[in-house]
């Protein structure tokens, strides 16, 4: 699993029909703290994330394993909007 604040959106109207009705996102991996890191992506949103969101994100063959996403051509997915973190016994983040 990765850290990655979704940053904006995708558009696509024409698609494998196995994605349709299915809300892409694009994202970007983030450390702990929430600082950018790594080059932006594009995920199918299993949980009506938004941007500006700090998500939890599965790629590769995991990305198939939720229920959205099982049986699709996908390779990035988000799976978790992260309401906080802690690392180390210090709070990084806490969403508002």
């Amino acid at each position: 699993m990765l850290i990655a604040r979704v940053i904006g959106t995708a558009v696509s109207t024409m698609k494998d029909e196995k994605l349709e009705g299915r809300k892409l996102l694009v994202v970007q991996q983030t450390d702990e703290y929430g600082k950018a890191s790594g080059k932006p992506f594009v995920a199918i949103d299993s949980v009506d994330a938004g941007v500006g969101d700090l998500v939890l994100t599965a790629a590769g063959s995991s990305a198939r394993q939720t229920t959205v996403t099982k049986d699709r051509p996908v390779d990035a997915v988000i799976m978790a909007v992260i309401d906080s973190l802690e690392v180390e016994g210090k709070s990084t983040f806490r969403k508002s």
